[in-house]
């Protein structure tokens, strides 16, 4: 079976689709409309994101059908270590044989840092999430967060040596929603891969957050970290010009018009 066949053989967000040469995206997927991406580097391939933890059948369905059953990818990156992101990325690592590799200053949270989690906590983590963790005593929160750590399987690369897996393209740290979030963006054609620093579904208001709906959109803030930081890395995505914006939920944007969508809009943030 070709690998166009093995593609066809899926259906739906469970279909890898080209969105830009090389670049495979997976999704949107469920409610979140999560997104990850499979990328083609030379002979190779890396993972960008791993969704959440019940995602990684999908993931490997997708990755069996573009590259084939035994060929594991380069490298995994974390655009950052929110669940939603992250979920996966144990189980995929242990499969393959895969190194998980995120911003140095992603790290600690992505190891199971607690004190880490509560520096560098969002609104929802500060008001719901950590009071809860604290109530039910130091064992219990210990183990829950052991379980989504990544610790012993993760980490640190260096943005100024490059791309783990992906010489073509550089890391450009965005930080706000977390404090290493990172986008990667392929200098060639201007594809930019932004995680949650820049989302192309409206998760800000309350009509997109019901409706679905589709738009350029800044990380939720009710799980950001910090907003002027996150603002300010916007404006370094829009200052790159991309042509393709594949964000960590919703439907990517691409063609020449994006630069300008992306210009517009991160004058009005």
């Amino acid at each position: 079976m070709s690998t166009e066949e093995k593609v066809a053989a899926l259906r739906g967000a469970d279909a890898p689709w080209e969105i830009a040469a090389g670049v495979f995206g997976l999704g949107p997927h469920g409610r979140t409309q999560t997104m990850v991406y499979l990328v083609r580097s030379s002979s190779s391939w890396v993972l960008v994101d791993a969704g959440w933890a019940g995602d990684a059948p999908r993931i490997i369905a997708a990755a069996q059908a573009l590259f084939g059953a035994d060929t594991p990818p380069a490298a995994i990156l974390l655009t950052h270590a929110h669940p939603d992101h992250a979920g996966s990325a144990r189980a995929l690592a242990e499969r393959w044989g895969s190194t998980v590799y995120v911003h140095p200053a992603e790290l600690a949270i992505a190891s199971g840092d607690f004190t880490a989690m509560h520096e560098y906590a969002g609104p929802l983590d500060r008001w719901l999430v950590l009071p809860l963790l604290r109530a039910i005593g130091r064992r219990r929160r210990e183990a829950m967060i052991a379980r989504s750590s990544l610790a012993g399987i993760v980490r640190a690369f260096d943005p100024e040596a490059g791309v783990p897996g992906l010489p073509e393209w550089t890391c450009i740290h965005t930080p706000g929603h977390t404090p290493g979030h990172a986008s990667f963006f392929r200098p060639a054609d201007r594809v930019a891969i932004t995680g949650d620093a820049l989302l192309t579904l409206r998760v800000n208001t309350l009509p997109g957050i019901l409706l679905g709906s589709s738009g350029l959109s800044g990380p939720p803030r009710y799980t950001t970290w910090n907003w002027p930081l996150a603002k300010a890395s916007i404006a370094a995505i829009s200052r790159l010009e991309p042509t393709v914006i594949a964000g960590g939920h919703g439907t990517p944007l691409a063609g020449e018009a994006s630069a300008v969508a992306m210009a517009a809009f991160a004058r009005q943030v």
